[in-house]
């Protein structure tokens, strides 16, 4: 097979990574935020510098992720990273949360408010079942050629991306705006290093995870050491863009009044952009561009769970492909968890507590841009993190901060993620460590 036969049948190129951040990017976080942040911020550039501040850190971590990526281009993200630089151990606790609960409780979650959003339009379907259909069916989907998965990401995702754009300039463009300045003022200092600032920051970071989501396919993505930081960077930027005039666009045109303490700010918006029947427009298009963040993680996380099982023998049914070349029975797997967890409705305390889980596992991977440059001097790195080493020490700060906040603050969901760890840590003690050493 020649070089260029080799990356066709890969089937990921840069456009197609690219729209997997971005649709991996854009949840109901955007749309439903805004209206906690407003209880305890009034001002229009606080608020739009608290998405900057967001935006920032996903793009820090992003230029961190992207050369581990270029030295690393093999599927399974932290998983791999982890185990290289660090220990097997190490990856394999990072991999443990991504295959039991990483993906399965946000496609489950995102499940649920897509069935939420189409009953507020259709009031006789069930949430429930809508909800579940389409995640099967988007699984089955990605169960085909990686080229048809590909096609059917790129589709959704372009479709929500205008989706967004026209809500954006119909806002900007078609509608009066409310008396609310948007440039800095004498108060909005004292604003930013406020109590409520933080806290909000904290929601803020979770709108933008995601943005690592290329990762986990790097083995299926066209020049994966320049195409991987590519796609990680310009996805970020985009979804920053997008987020910045998405809630400029709510703020605009949205008496604060009637946002402050909302969570349907979305709904809100959208009846004084379109009239009364904006609520229903909105609703009706939440829940379509939750396909593609459905189909984005579908795609990404049973890459996960197909490299744990290349290298760990007991779990070498999960590394089989299908004919058609997708990781069959990780899908599956996947599709199982989220099953139960969309009959159970018990994902609501799972996600809660990924937030502390995935934020240590994404510290720790940035943490290992230093170390692997401090064991591993003479590798070869095809891209090297733009601005280091300042951009990773910024990621690193504010990560530290917002494990601190959730771990202070919500010590019951922590205590789980540890509980978690442990118990992937078990597991590997008992089945995975002499496998992998003799692997």
């Amino acid at each position: 097979m020649s070089l260029h036969q080799h990356e066709q049948s890969k089937g990921i190129n840069l456009f197609t990574a690219i729209c997997i951040v971005v649709a991996n990017m854009i949840g109901i976080g955007v749309f439903t935020s805004l209206g906690f942040q407003l209880e305890g911020i009034k001002s229009g550039f606080a608020l739009l510098f608290l998405w900057v501040v967001g935006g920032v850190f996903a793009i820090c971590g992003a230029l961190a992720y992207g050369e581990l990526g270029a030295a690393m281009p093999r599927s399974g993200g932290e998983y791999y990273y982890l185990s290289r630089i660090y220990h097997p151990m190490v990856g394999f606790l990072s991999g443990w949360i991504s295959v039991t609960v990483g993906f399965a409780a946000p496609i489950a979650a995102a499940g649920m408010a897509l069935g939420a959003y189409f009953t507020s339009v259709f009031p006789q379907a069930p949430a429930k079942l809508i909800g579940l259909m389409v995640v099967i069916g988007v699984s089955l989907i990605h169960t085909s050629t990686i080229k048809f998965g590909s096609y059917f990401q790129q589709v959704f995702t372009i479709l929500k991306v205008l989706l967004i754009v026209v809500v954006i300039g119909c806002g900007l463009f078609f509608t009066q705006p409310q008396e609310l300045t948007f440039l800095p003022s004498g108060t909005d200092f004292n604003v930013i290093f406020s109590s409520p600032f933080a806290i909000s920051l904290v929601y803020v970071t979770y709108s933008y995870s995601g943005w690592n989501a290329a990762v986990y396919l790097a083995s299926e993505v066209e020049k994966p050491e320049k195409n991987l930081p590519r796609s990680l960077i310009i996805g970020t930027l985009i979804v920053m863009g997008l987020y910045l005039l998405l809630n400029l666009t709510f703020l605009r045109t949205t008496p604060i009044s009637q946002l402050a303490g909302q969570l349907e700010v979305g709904y809100i918006a959208a009846t004084q952009i379109f009239g009364s029947s904006g609520a229903k427009l909105m609703g009706l298009f939440i829940s379509f561009g939750l396909i593609s963040s459905i189909s984005s993680m579908v795609l990404a996380g049973p890459r996960v769970t197909q490299i744990i099982g290349e290298d760990i023998p007991v779990f070498k049914i999960l590394a089989k492909k299908s004919s058609r070349g997708t990781p069959f029975y990780a899908i599956l797997l996947q599709l199982s968890i989220v099953i139960v967890l969309l009959i159970t409705s018990s994902f609501e305390a799972v996600i809660t507590y990924l937030g502390f889980t995935l934020n240590l596992s994404s510290f720790i991977t940035v943490l290992g841009v230093f170390v692997y440059r401090l064991r591993y001097p003479d590798a070869p790195r095809p891209y090297l993190t733009w601005g280091y080493p300042i951009t990773p020490i910024i990621f690193l700060a504010i990560s530290l901060w917002i494990l601190v906040f959730i771990l202070m603050n919500k010590p019951v969901e922590s205590l789980a993620g540890i509980g978690t760890l442990f118990i992937g840590a078990i597991v590997y003690l008992l089945v995975a460590r002499k496998q992998l050493k003799a692997s």
